[in-house]
């Protein structure tokens, strides 16, 4: 168990969800299944921290959003072949 960031509880566990995200481009949104989740048991809070947020907004950067399916699984997203090195619109490193 973990403390949840929403409520404080300590009765926060890992688990997977399906969320929705919109392009970088506002083009679409896509489904992406399996995404790393905290679910609070508490408050029924379900949420992605921070650092899946940003990998899934810099892998969208990254890759060719138009041939990216309208669903797709975490993993999937995540080893779509990338068509450039690194996000040049993320100031924070």
């Amino acid at each position: 168990m973990k403390r949840c960031d929403w409520c404080g509880e300590p009765k926060a566990e890992h688990d997977q969800t399906t969320v929705y995200w919109e392009l970088p481009d506002g083009t679409k949104a896509v489904e992406i299944t399996e995404t790393p989740a905290v679910k609070c048991q508490s408050c029924g809070m379900v949420y992605q921290e921070d650092d899946i947020i940003k990998e899934i907004e810099n892998q969208l950067f990254l890759i060719d959003t138009q041939t990216l399916p309208s669903s797709v699984s975490f993993e999937g997203l995540m080893k779509t072949e990338r068509i450039l090195k690194r996000n040049y619109f993320d100031f924070s490193s």
